[in-house]
C-alpha cells in the first residue's frame, strides 16, 4: 500500500477562522459557544439559546456573488479548502489524478428551509433556481471540486457524526487503490438554525446551560448534560508519499490507517459494550500496522453526552489495554462544541497538530471527573507527547451506529 501523508491544513470553526487561530484558541482553552443574537428561543420556545457559531462569518471572507449560490456548509468548506490548497503549496497535479472527499452529516438545511419559507410565504415562483444545487449533500464536495479542478473523482458520504473523518479514510483509500495521487478530503456543517436546534432539544441531547455557555460543553464531568452545537468545517490535503516527495512538499503527518464499523443497536444510542467502537480502533491500528503501545495520544469523539462518554472511554480502555496509562486523551468538543459532519475532520487536523508539534490540547470544564473514567484526561492546560515515532487516533461516532478510527502517525 502507498503511504498517504498529509500536506495541508484548513479550517473555520468557533475558535478561529483559520488553523492557526483556532489551534491557539484550543492552545488557551477557549470556549467558542456564546449566547446566540436572535430571538429564536424566546419566538419559537426552544430551551436552548446558544451554540458555537463561527468566529468568522463565511461572509467576511468570500465576495457576494459567491455566498449567494453556496448553502453556508459549501461556503464553509470553500473557505477552509482554500487554505488548505494554499497551505499544500498549491499542488501541480493531473486533474484525473485528483479527488476530492468533503461530507456534511446534514446538508443544505439553510437553503432547504428558507426555501421552504419563500414558497408558502410568495408562492413557487419565488423559489430560487439554484436551490436544488445549494441544498444537496453533495454540494460542498461539488464546489470544491470545482474549486480545485478534480477529475478524479468527488464524494460525500454521509454517516452523520462520523462524515468529516470517514471522508479522510475514504481519500486515504483513494491514494491506496491508485485512483488518485492528491486528494482534497474533510466534513462541514452549517445547521445553526432555530429547527435543527429544536430537534436536538428535543431529543434530550444538547445541554441546557443557558446561563453559562462557555462552560456547558463538559466531556468526561459527573454533571455533564449533552454537547453544544458547533458549525464551521475542516480541510486536509493527502497525497501520496511518493507524490509529495516529488515536489518537495512539506508533510505534516501521516494517515496510517482507517476501521470502520457499525453497531448495528439503534438509531442515536451507542451500543452500550462499546463492540463497534472496539472494532472500529482495533481495524485502525490493524490497517496502520500500529501497536497499542505506540499510541500516546487520542482526540476522543466524547460529545459531553452523559452515557455516550464513558462507552468511548471504556472502549478506548479495552483497546489499549494496561498500557493505557501512557495515552493522553484529548476532548476537543468541549472548545469547539460539536460540528456533527465537520467535527471528525477538524479533530483529525487537532491530532495531526498535537503529534506535529508534541502537544495535546486540553480539555476544559472538567471540575469533577466522573470517577468511572478510566483514562489520562489533559485538562485545562495542554500536555506534551514523546519525542520519536508515537501514534494518536481521532475517534468519530454518529448517529445510526456509524463508527470511524484514524490512526495518525509522525
Amino acid at each position: 500500500m502507498r503511504d498517504v501523508v498529509v500536506t495541508g491544513l484548513g479550517a473555520t470553526t468557533p475558535l478561529g477562522g483559520d488553523v492557526a487561530s483556532t489551534w491557539q484558541a484550543a492552545l488557551a482553552g477557549t470556549s467558542g459557544a456564546r449566547t446566540l443574537d436572535n430571538d429564536w428561543a424566546a419566538t419559537y420556545e426552544i430551551p436552548v439559546s446558544f451554540a458555537a457559531s463561527l468566529a468568522v462569518p463565511a461572509a467576511d471572507v468570500l465576495p457576494r456573488p459567491e455566498t449567494k449560490r453556496m448553502d453556508p456548509s459549501a461556503q464553509y468548506a470553500i473557505v477552509a479548502t482554500r487554505e488548505a490548497w494554499a497551505h499544500a503549496g498549491a499542488p501541480e497535479v493531473e486533474p484525473e489524478r485528483l479527488g476530492v472527499v468533503v461530507s456534511s452529516g446534514i446538508g443544505g438545511i439553510w437553503t432547504t428551509l428558507d426555501a421552504w419559507d419563500t414558497m408558502r410565504e410568495k408562492g413557487a415562483r419565488r423559489v430560487l433556481p439554484m436551490t436544488v444545487p445549494m441544498l444537496m449533500p453533495n454540494s460542498p464536495a461539488a464546489y470544491v471540486e470545482l474549486e480545485v479542478g478534480a477529475r478524479a473523482g468527488a464524494h460525500a458520504l454521509v454517516s452523520a457524526c462520523a462524515s468529516g473523518a470517514e471522508a479522510i479514510g475514504y481519500g486515504l483509500e483513494m491514494i491506496r487503490s491508485g485512483r488518485a495521487d492528491v486528494v482534497v478530503a474533510g466534513g462541514t456543517e452549517a445547521a445553526i438554525h432555530p429547527m435543527p436546534i429544536a430537534a436536538f432539544a428535543a431529543s434530550r441531547t444538547l445541554s441546557t446551560r443557558n446561563d453559562d455557555p462557555a462552560g456547558a460543553s463538559r466531556p468526561y464531568d459527573t454533571a455533564r448534560d449533552g454537547f453544544v452545537l458547533g458549525e464551521g468545517a475542516g480541510i486536509v490535503v493527502l497525497e501520496s508519499a511518493e507524490h509529495a516527495a516529488a515536489r518537495g512538499a512539506t508533510v505534516h503527518a501521516r494517515i496510517a490507517g482507517v476501521g470502520l464499523s457499525a453497531d448495528g443497536y439503534h438509531m442515536t444510542s451507542p451500543e452500550p459494550s462499546g463492540r463497534g467502537q472496539i472494532a472500529a480502533m482495533r481495524a485502525a491500528l490493524q490497517d496502520a500496522g500500529v501497536a497499542p503501545t505506540d499510541v500516546h495520544h487520542v482526540n476522543a469523539h466524547a460529545t459531553s453526552t452523559v452515557v455516550g462518554d464513558l462507552i468511548e472511554a471504556r472502549s478506548i480502555r479495552e483497546v489499549l489495554g494496561g498500557d493505557a496509562d501512557h495515552v493522553r486523551l484529548s476532548a476537543t468538543k468541549s472548545m469547539t462544541g460539536h460540528l456533527l459532519g465537520g467535527a471528525g475532520a477538524l479533530e483529525t487536523i487537532f491530532t495531526i497538530l498535537a503529534l506535529r508539534e508534541r502537544t495535546a490540547p486540553p480539555t476544559i470544564n472538567v471540575t469533577e471527573p466522573d470517577p468511572e473514567l478510566v483514562l489520562d484526561l489533559v485538562r485545562d492546560t495542554p500536555r506534551g507527547l514523546p519525542e520519536g515515532q508515537i501514534a494518536a487516533i481521532n475517534n468519530s461516532f454518529g448517529f445510526g451506529g456509524h463508527n470511524v478510527a484514524l490512526v495518525v502517525t509522525t
